[in-house]
């Protein structure tokens, strides 16, 4: 059975859609900080050498031998929410407005990550030799993707309403 040229035309003009979304650069920014927040379910954040044991701090909290020696449910539900909040981002692309405000809430959640990661390795083991691993490098690395991401929206508002005068 033929197609119609019509419905190849409508089909195109859908995937031309879909490609043109991904292909800006504050999707491209978003995507890459929502995989590094993702990535910290499997990567360890610090290690921690204190009275002869080495301590593995993750998402799960502080872990010696595997065993949970404190819970880390804070930093476990800090980053299922900047995740969730970057997915939200990403899918707000309609709407510029809404997701920069999105994006900055984001960000908000990760330097309150970076604070708890302050607060596990620091505060709560005071004399012991702490190893940060890259996992906490990577809120930080997302901190400033979610930063150059609303740079780029403000950019594209901004040539939105540059259109629009010119109509």
């Amino acid at each position: 059975m033929p197609v119609s040229v019509d419905v190849l035309t409508e089909k195109n003009i859908f995937l031309r859609k879909k490609i043109t979304m991904i292909q800006r650069i504050q999707s491209v920014y978003l995507l890459f900080s929502t995989i590094l927040v993702g990535f910290l379910f499997a990567l360890p954040i610090a290690e921690i050498a204190k009275d002869g044991a080495i301590l593995v701090f993750n998402f799960k909290g502080i872990l010696q031998d595997g065993v949970v020696k404190t819970s880390g449910i804070a930093v476990l539900i800090s980053i299922c929410l900047a995740l969730v909040v970057h997915i939200l981002a990403i899918f707000n692309y309609s709407n510029r407005k809404k997701q920069v405000q999105i994006v900055w809430g984001a960000m908000a959640l990760l330097v309150l990550l970076l604070i708890e990661f302050v607060y596990y390795t620091y505060l709560s083991n005071s004399g012991a030799q702490i190893a940060f691993k890259m996992g906490a490098i990577f809120p930080l690395v997302a901190v400033i993707l979610d930063y150059l991401a609303i740079r780029a929206i403000n950019k594209d508002e901004a040539l939105i309403r540059s259109i629009d005068r010119i109509r």
